[in-house]
């Protein structure tokens, strides 16, 4: 089996299906996936339902056990298959106690959603398996506890049944891992280009997400008032903006004179609403692309030593915000989390923040400019 992406036919959006081994969609799943779709689920999300279902199916195929007849049992095995590496999982090698988990318990949970999500969109046409994977709890102190933050109307719906999955890993909430100073400052000056250096600072500035950085027009970047407006828009390059609304984020005077440079000095008068294009590669003037970034991600981090990706520059703007004072509710608005209960559950106790790791003595435009005044990295 493989997930295969497809381009909807008449409104030209991108999506995702399952095609088995005879090459033929999987035709339950790519009904789902149709549905999320049709309901304008992010292609991202498709994409991850896509490969878990994936994996799902291809365990029932090795068992010979039909998609409607599978039992919370099947489930259960389902679980251990997912931790075992792959050579084993069709029994060619045994695997010892001591080799590590090939899915963490985080990784399985999401399989695990993805497929309760599932087999609730098929229960309507008999598939029993969806109320064998969900139960519900009466509401408590137990349930009420869970976390400890409370969300808007709490009060509302307190005392009704919670709903929970039966099968279900205990995981422990990871902290983001964050950049330090200097290894912001490291990448930052390993880029040698304008653009390049401009994309990460841009990140490190304002928390954006590299596909709300790809999809910038000049007209969302304001010199004068020094803040940058995020546009959830359709773009040439598929770069997506996950909030379904605009913000804008405020930006440093450093991050707009290096905008400005690089206008000057490598963009020069190329006709392209978008602020990152290909300026070397051809064709030039085209919208950069998910895949040139990560190559140059993977440069740097040859060529720097520090394991990074375009995400870790968002977790490190938001916990240096939460260690020097920010409230949790001003984050949440410049991340553009719909739900202040996400950027609880990521980042934690502010108070806990900033007494661990460490306090960057570097300002919000960290790095955008070297100590010579010029952008490193460009000619002189």
């Amino acid at each position: 089996m493989r997930v295969q992406r497809v381009l909807m036919s008449v409104s030209e959006a991108e999506s995702w299906t399952l095609l088995g081994d005879d090459g033929e969609q999987v035709e339950p799943v790519e009904r789902f996936l149709a549905y999320l779709a049709a309901v304008e689920r992010s292609p991202n999300t498709v994409k991850a339902y896509a490969h878990d279902l994936k994996d799902w199916f291809t365990f029932l195929d090795r068992r010979g056990v039909d998609w409607r007849a599978a039992t919370v049992e099947d489930v259960a095995g389902f679980v251990g298959w997912l931790r075992l590496p792959p050579a084993a999982r069709d029994g060619r090698v045994a695997v010892l106690p001591t080799v590590a988990h090939r899915c963490g318990a985080s990784s399985v949970n999401r399989k695990l959603a993805a497929l309760t999500s599932f087999c609730e969109f098929h229960a309507r046409h008999g598939v029993v398996l969806a109320g064998l994977l969900v139960t519900t709890q009466p509401a408590g102190r137990r349930a009420a506890s869970a976390t400890s933050f409370k969300p808007f109307l709490h009060h509302v719906s307190k005392g009704k049944p919670q709903r929970r999955r039966v099968v279900a890993l205990p995981a422990v909430a990871a902290r983001p891992q964050v950049l330090t100073a200097a290894q912001a400052q490291l990448i930052l000056d390993a880029c040698g280009r304008l653009r390049d250096r401009l994309l990460f600072a841009l990140l490190l500035d304002t928390g954006m997400r590299i596909g709300e950085a790809l999809g910038l027009r000049h007209e969302d970047l304001e010199i004068s008032e020094r803040q940058v407006t995020v546009v959830p828009r359709d773009n040439d390059n598929r770069a997506r903006a996950k909030a379904a609304r605009s913000r804008v984020i405020p930006a440093s005077g450093d991050l707009m004179r290096l905008y400005a440079d690089y206008l000057n000095r490598e963009y020069g008068a190329l006709d392209s609403d978008y602020v990152f294009v290909n300026l070397w590669g051809r064709p030039r003037g085209r919208p950069l692309r998910y895949p040139a970034v990560y190559d140059l991600v993977g440069r740097l981090r040859r060529d720097t030593g520090v394991v990074f990706g375009p995400h870790l520059f968002r977790h490190t703007y938001a916990t240096w915000l939460l260690r020097r004072g920010a409230g949790m509710e001003s984050v949440k608005e410049l991340l553009g989390h719909a739900s202040i209960t996400t950027t609880v559950d990521t980042y934690g106790n502010p108070r806990e923040l900033r007494q661990a790791g460490e306090n960057p003595q570097v300002g919000r435009s960290a790095g955008v400019r070297n100590g010579a005044g010029r952008p490193a990295g460009d000619a002189a």
